[in-house]
């Protein structure tokens, strides 16, 4: 583990994306609030707060820190929900990592509630975005740096399920027939 006790503590800012690509109707039920499982936008926030505090914990020689604060925003498309993270504190190490599990567990969060409607469901484009504070100054991904949308509906591949011993599988991984 690095030891950040020699530096000063500082404003540290970080924000994350990523998006949950789905098909058109449920991303209408998720902006409706029509998902059975109960306000999928809401939940998916306190549970990207949560893993954002938790980080350190997960994640291997990720310093604990005290998390300021946490916000999560959402932007809904025709096929995708984009999950925004930003945390900030003041400390001796950013806070990156935790703006990257809190953006991850929030979509994570989405398909745990969508799935029933939708398994075909992707979770992708996971990134930092931007950073302030530190030794290392500020950092911004470069807009000609955009990750490139999912797959449309028409073109995502999709599992082929088979039971194998007992288990349920799919073909893309890897099992064999």
């Amino acid at each position: 583990m690095v030891d950040v006790t020699p530096k000063d503590p500082t404003h540290r800012r970080a924000l994350a994306r990523c998006r949950v690509h789905m098909q058109p109707e449920t991303t209408a039920k998720v902006a409706s609030n029509a998902i059975t499982k109960g306000d999928v936008l809401a939940v998916s926030r306190v549970a990207g707060i949560q893993a954002a505090k938790q980080a350190a914990q997960l994640i291997p020689l990720c310093h604990p820190l005290l998390v300021g604060a946490v916000t999560i925003n959402f932007t809904i498309g025709d096929d995708y929900v984009e999950v925004e993270t930003q945390v900030e504190t003041v400390d001796r190490t950013g806070v990156e990592m935790e703006a990257l599990t809190g953006c991850a567990v929030a979509a994570l969060t989405i398909y745990d509630m969508c799935k029933s409607f939708d398994r075909a469901m992707v979770i992708g484009d996971l990134a930092l975005w931007e950073k302030t504070g530190g030794r290392s100054g500020n950092w911004r991904r470069e807009a000609t740096t955009i990750l490139a949308p999912g797959p449309s509906e028409a073109s995502r591949p999709r599992p082929i399920e088979e039971e194998i011993d007992g288990l349920i599988g799919n073909d893309q991984l890897g099992f064999e027939r």
